[in-house]
């Protein structure tokens, strides 16, 4: 499985790549944003692991291009360790968020979570295909359209309207919602699940007039049939 590592601190680019190669990685580095974005779009990765301060092009702005190209996992590795910054990584469809100084071995470990569960999820488990009103998803392929436009939701994005979906009339706490997408040791709070909701409303009213997601107001979220 190959890893592209895009960090401007070499030794900690090297470090990161010794570990990971020593459980059977390979791994491509990357010392600038812009270089880093363009081998993340003309290679297949794995996995992406990210700097957010990056000469060139901010690790930031590198996710929310990639993000509109590509389909992968995607890890911050940063010393800004603020709330507001992992929020706001894990708002452009980041999967995790690992701040500085960080342990070799849990980096390695969340390497391998998140690779497995993003293989798991795209594993074809059913063929069945969901219709509501004007939306169709497709479990076997993960695709979603609106009225035969296909719209483009990052892997949590997905995995959210999915199971909102499939617990229609149900409503979920962000805290309940947050635990579920992200998994309860996941770095961040539970107001990301705010962005990607308005996220996913934003992809999918561009296409139509129809309503899916509800906000109960200080309950959280549910799928309207």
């Amino acid at each position: 499985m190959k890893i592209l590592i895009i960090e401007d601190d070499r030794s900690i680019a090297e470090l990161e790549r010794d570990y990971l190669s020593a459980n059977g990685f390979k791994c491509e580095l990357a010392f600038d944003g812009e270089s880093g974005l363009k081998t993340a779009l003309d290679s297949d990765f794995d996995l992406v692991i990210i700097d957010v301060m990056l000469p060139e092009l901010d690790g930031f702005s590198v996710c929310a291009e990639l993000r509109k190209r590509k389909d992968v996992p995607v890890i911050f590795l940063s010393a800004r360790t603020e709330d507001v910054d992992k929020i706001r990584g894990l708002g452009l469809g980041a999967d995790d968020y690992i701040a500085k100084p960080f342990s070799p071995s849990e980096m390695v470990a969340r390497v391998k979570a998140h690779i497995a569960r993003y293989n798991s999820l795209k594993s074809p488990r059913s063929s069945d295909v969901l219709t509501i009103k004007s939306l169709t998803v497709d479990k076997a392929s993960r695709r979603v359209c609106i009225g035969g436009n296909e719209v483009a939701l990052t892997v949590k994005e997905y995995d959210l309207l999915l199971f909102l979906l499939e617990n229609p009339n149900i409503v979920f706490s962000k805290d309940r919602l947050f635990d579920r997408i992200w998994g309860m040791d996941a770095i961040g709070d539970a107001s990301t699940v705010t962005v990607h909701i308005q996220r996913i409303r934003d992809k999918l009213e561009k296409h139509t007039d129809d309503k899916f997601i509800e906000t109960v107001w200080g309950a959280g979220y549910r799928f309207s049939m």
